[in-house]
């Protein structure tokens, strides 16, 4: 069932390109939940035409099965290269090992994602606080969870 599901999955993505798959698990009883993501979001839509793809081309008579097809929340962290690309611009917080960092993602390539964010910091001399830009870069492999930060304007 698995194979199959895979199959016609990949077929609803191919035709719907600014989709693509976050999550897929076949549970027991086959309860197929499908999680996607767009390079644009996802609509209600999307997720129909997912579940059609793969429901109407499916036989219960054969094997019954439930499916589940749901958008990745807002809650949700960021797995692949495309969610970060499409989060461009917004607020992230980004756990490592050794720290957990807040700034806006200003870039991503293959290897690595960069946050800036502005932070007061003593003045080298004198007192006082100055306000300065930071940057960080950080790779893939180091990050252990990256949020969406939401924020309330």
């Amino acid at each position: 069932m698995q194979a199959r599901v895979k199959r016609l999955l990949q077929n609803v993505l191919d035709e719907h390109p600014t989709l693509f798959l976050i999550d897929l698990s076949i549970g027991e009883n086959n309860q197929i939940k499908v999680i996607i993501d767009g390079d644009e979001g996802v609509k209600v839509e999307d997720c129909i035409a997912v579940s059609r793809g793969i429901e109407h081309n499916l036989d219960r008579e054969e094997e019954d099965f439930s499916l589940e097809v749901l958008s990745a929340g807002v809650s949700e962290p960021l797995t692949l290269f495309r969610q970060y690309k499409k989060n461009i611009g917004r607020r992230l917080s980004i756990r490592t090992e050794t720290e957990t960092i807040e700034g806006n993602l200003t870039a991503v390539n293959e290897a690595a994602v960069t946050l800036q964010w502005k932070t007061r910091e003593p003045k080298p001399i004198g007192k006082g606080k100055i306000t300065v830009q930071k940057e960080a870069i950080v790779p893939y492999k180091n990050i252990v969870e990256a949020k969406v930060m939401i924020t309330f304007n």
